[in-house]
This record gives structure tokens, C-alpha cells and sequence, in this order.
């Protein structure tokens, strides 16, 4: 087994065999010519004690001592090994890093306190075999200084391989969670970076949709208007005059509204604060849709809107039930503007047609509809263009807020937009 913090993976390893670093490698070989010459001038004695040559004990000493370069691949083995050679009073550098490396280790805590209990015992009684015969003392001193070499031996290294081993263990945990926010916080990013191109996206669409709007209904009256100037201009004068006079109001009508509407995306370009700037794209909360919204058009002016479409010389007819109960700014908004991009179709699409515009107030909610008949066969075609975008706009204002749209054909062969509003957005 090896050593948490030493040992690298296989993807990560950067030195030679099962060393994690070049250095590691250099380090323990340094340990282990340092071990070997302990183990071999202490073989001297060993042979002499056991009648050997010495030659043999030297050699002995040298593998025994060289063995810790194996520490960090089998701490458990290099254990054994200095416990085994304990009685030769050999190996005290071997044993002391044999027991650091161990207890850094991965190795459980039951194994490392078996053989720290066995190598404290094997010091032990090796220290007081060998110093009862060198030494004349009492029992008790010999003892006392036995066991003093035993935890000396034992105690410091194990103490400082576990707190060694812990230290490490915790760094290894703060770099995964460290590695693990980073992560997090990139997908944070990620998200954020979405709903930023979601909102951009959201923003476009609708500033698409209220210029078109704003545009198409002023733009589709001014055509109509200019028509019947051109119609008329010979043999009535007085009216193409007047024509022409609501021309020019109708194209001054949508300049306004134009600049306003520049007006309010000019002031949501502003410089603000970062903080502002990052509250603004977390609630993905448009501050020009917000202005828009309170100074947008309401149900009251929906008399003025017909009014326009009745001097175009179409026959509209306003039908109201009910009482107003006091809608959101957004709400009457919206219903304004499904009137009058219905109207600009009846417009474009059924030139001479009667239309009915229904509004009826019920409490909690406005519902409203606005239908044509059939198209007058003589009635001139005022070429308007149509790009296709004012039925899925009307549906787009209305699904957002939570209400009802259904639009088609009738029986009669006019067509119908019906819309149903809560009376709060939601």
C-alpha cells in the first residue's frame, strides 16, 4: 500500500516507478545509502554475535537497510522486515521511517496500531535483553530505560505520521471541494451566460413586436389614407385636404411613439454599477420592457384607436359590457394592442368589410375580440404589405400573460381574433 499524498495516479505520475515526483525518488534512494551504511557497520556485529564471517553480516546489514526505497509502495512489508531484524540491533533508521511511512499511509488505523504495539514490544524487550547483561542496575532502572527506548523509538515517528498523514488527507479534501466549486461555479456561468442570451432573446422579440406594432398600424392607416387622397384628389378636394391632413397626424402619431420608444431603449443603455448590472441580468428583467409597460397605451384610448379606423372609411363598430375593474398596466397594454394589430389586418386583409370589436370587463378578467365579414368584392386593395408576424405577436402578448388567444375563419366568411386577459398579470 502507499501513502496518500505521495503517491500519484497513473494518469498524473511524473517519476519512475511508483514514485509520484523525480524528488521523491532521489529522497528515498538518499535514505536508503544511508540505512544500508547503518545496516552494514551494525552487520559487523551482528556476525560477530552470530559466528558468521563478516562479509555475510555486512551484506546482510546492506539489503536489510536498503529495503526502505520500498517504503511508499509496501509500508506494511518494510514493518515487518525492521521488526524481523529488531534482535540484531540493527536497523534504527530503517524501523523509525518504516513507522512514519506507515502511519502517513493509507493503511487502517486497527493494522498501524497493531505493528507500532508490536515494534514499541519488540524494542522493548530487545533494549532490556541487551542491557541487563551490559549494565549492573536494578530491575526497576532497567526497565524504566527500556521502556524509554521504546517510545522513543516508536512514539515520535507514529505521532508525527499520523498528524502528517491527516494534514494531508485535508488537503487532498479542500482541493476536491476546491475543484468541486470551480465546477459548480462554472456551471453557475454557464446558466447565467443562458439566461442572459434568453432575456437578450426575449428583449429582441419583444421590441420587435412593438415596433411592429407601433409601426404597422400608423404606416397601414397612412397607405389607406394616402389611397383615398389620390382618389379623390380630383374631384374633391376638400376631403382629399382633409385626407391628407390625417395623413400627416397619423405619421406624426407613430414618429412619437417611435421616439419614445428610442427614448426609453436609450435610457436602459445607461451606465450602471456593476452590482445593478449583475442584479439586472440575475432577475433577467428587461428595464426598457418595464418602462414600456407604464407608459404603454390602455383600454381607454381603444375609442381613439377605432376613431382612426373609422376616418380610413372603414365601418367598425365599438361594443363595450361591462365596467372596467381597474386592469394592470400590461394587461390593458396588451389588450390595446391585439385591437389594433387586428384592425391593421382588417386593414390589409379585408379592405371594405364591416368590423365588430367586442370588449367585455368581467371582474378578474377583460376578454375582447374583434371580427370582420366577408370582404367588400369592390372594394380597392390597398397593397399592404404583410410580413406574417401580427397573429404570432398577438399570441406571444397573450400567452405571456397567462391569457387565452384563438384566432380563424368564420362561418360567414370573415375572420375572428378572440383574446381572454386575466385582469393581473401573472
Amino acid at each position: 500500500m502507499t501513502m496518500t499524498g505521495e503517491r500519484q495516479g497513473v494518469e498524473g505520475r511524473a517519476g519512475p516507478m511508483w514514485w509520484g515526483r523525480p524528488r521523491d525518488a532521489a529522497f528515498d534512494v538518499g535514505l536508503g545509502v544511508v540505512s544500508a551504511a547503518e545496516c552494514g557497520l551494525e552487520g559487523i556485529a551482528f556476525a560477530h554475535d552470530a559466528h558468521l564471517p563478516t562479509a555475510v553480516g555486512v551484506l546482510f546489514g546492506v539489503v536489510v537497510g536498503a529495503t526502505i526505497v520500498l517504503r511508499r509502495r509496501w509500508p506494511i512489508a518494510v514493518v515487518l522486515l525492521s521488526l524481523a531484524v529488531t534482535p540484531a540491533a540493527m536497523g534504527y533508521v530503517l524501523g523509525v521511517v518504516a513507522l512514519y511511512t506507515l502511519a502517513a499511509s493509507e493503511v487502517p488505523r486497527r493494522i498501524t496500531g497493531l505493528l507500532a504495539t508490536l515494534s514499541l514490544a519488540a524494542t522493548f524487550a530487545v533494549t532490556y535483553v541487551r542491557t541487563e547483561g551490559d549494565v549492573e542496575a536494578d530491575g526497576t532502572f532497567l526497565v524504566v530505560l527500556s521502556a524509554f527506548m521504546a517510545i522513543a523509538l516508536t512514539a515520535p515517528p507514529v505521532l508525527f505520521g499520523l498528524y502528517v498523514g491527516a494534514r494531508r488527507r485535508l488537503m487532498e479534501s479542500l482541493e476536491e471541494r476546491a475543484d468541486s466549486l470551480e465546477r459548480e461555479l462554472g456551471l453557475l456561468a454557464d446558466r447565467a451566460e443562458e439566461r442572459a442570451e434568453w432575456a437578450r432573446q426575449e428583449e429582441r422579440t419583444r421590441i420587435a413586436r412593438e415596433m411592429h406594432d407601433v409601426v404597422a398600424h400608423r404606416v397601414s392607416l397612412m397607405v389607406v389614407h394616402a389611397a383615398a387622397v389620390q382618389a379623390v384628389a380630383r374631384k374633391d378636394p376638400e376631403k382629399a385636404a382633409k385626407n391628407a391632413a390625417l395623413v400627416g397626424d397619423m405619421g406624426r402619431q407613430a414618429l412619437t411613439e417611435l421616439r419614445e420608444m428610442l427614448g426609453v431603449l436609450r435610457a436602459a443603455e445607461q451606465p450602471v454599477r456593476p452590482a445593478a448590472a449583475a442584479a439586472a441580468a440575475a432577475a433577467a428583467v428587461p428595464v426598457a420592457l418595464v418602462a414600456s409597460v407604464e407608459e404603454g397605451p390602455t383600454l381607454g384610448e381603444l375609442e381613439a384607436l377605432v376613431g382612426q379606423s373609422r376616418a380610413a372609411g372603414m365601418v367598425v363598430e365599438l361594443l363595450v359590457q361591462g365596467e372596467t375593474g381597474g386592469y394592470a398596466a400590461e394587461v390593458e397594454q396588451t389588450a390595446y394592442r391585439v385591437v389594433q394589430e387586428a384592425l391593421t389586418n382588417c386593414h390589409k386583409h379585408a379592405p371594405g368589410a364591416k368590423v365588430t370589436v367586442r370588449l367585455a370587463h368581467r371582474g378578474d378578467e377583460v376578454a375582447m375580440q374583434v371580427e370582420n365579414g366577408p370582404c367588400d368584392g369592390e372594394a380597392k386593395d390597398a397593397g399592404l404589405p404583410s410580413g406574417g408576424n401580427g397573429l404570432v405577436g398577438m399570441r406571444e402578448r397573450v400567452l405571456g400573460l397567462g391569457g387565452v388567444f384563438v384566432s380563424g375563419p368564420t362561418e360567414a366568411g370573415g375572420f375572428r381574433v378572440s383574446a381572454v386577459l386575466p385582469g393581473r398579470s401573472s
